[in-house]
């Protein structure tokens, strides 16, 4: 059984240069170091598959969101048209990364300025403090793959929030000092 996971590639491949990654300390970045050239960034919701209400995914997407805001100069409000364009889908869905169902991969997120994040409508997503064992808690995911939006890859660290792999039925939703580092780092400049 595998151990789900984000989809964001963390293997290098020299013929793909949007998802190779150099190593600082724990924290990654995606290569070339991309990086939004704005503070202010918008962000709007559409999904090709219904898993939830927009009024079920807005406080979630708040929640995170304002966990990078806290630590970096970002702010972030909902607009259209948007940097970010967030949504549930299913299986092969427009980008060349298709989702595989339930368990496994459970979202993907593009570097920037690319904006995209997408969830696997197919996962047993949880909206709510009262998870189960074998649900996917979205609040912790939606904070990994912001992390990703904003330029950060895969943590090596396990207590990390850009830690690639998830633990179903956990709930993780702090950002760990590497993530703080990590994002700090990529906008030091």
């Amino acid at each position: 059984m595998s151990t789900p996971r984000c989809g964001v590639q963390d293997i290098f491949n020299d013929s793909d240069d949007d998802v190779k990654f150099s190593m600082i300390a724990n924290y990654s970045f995606f290569n070339g170091m991309p990086r939004w050239n704005k503070r202010q960034l918008t962000y709007m919701f559409r999904s090709s598959a219904f898993v939830i209400s927009d009024q079920q995914f807005r406080p979630i997407t708040t929640r995170a969101l304002n966990k990078w805001a806290a630590v970096s100069n970002f702010a972030f409000r909902e607009a259209s048209p948007s940097d970010i364009v967030m949504g549930f889908h299913r299986r092969s869905h427009g980008d060349n990364f298709p989702f595989d169902g339930p368990g496994n991969v459970l979202a993907h997120a593009f570097a920037p300025r690319d904006g995209r994040l997408h969830y696997d409508a197919d996962e047993n997503w949880s909206t709510n403090n009262a998870i189960r064992p074998n649900q996917i808690d979205l609040e912790s995911v939606a904070i990994h793959e912001i992390g990703h939006i904003l330029g950060l890859g895969h943590s090596q660290d396990p207590n990390a929030i850009m830690y690639a792999y998830y633990n179903t039925g956990t709930i993780k939703r702090n950002l760990g000092q590497d993530d703080i580092n990590g994002i700090r780092a990529l906008y030091s400049n």
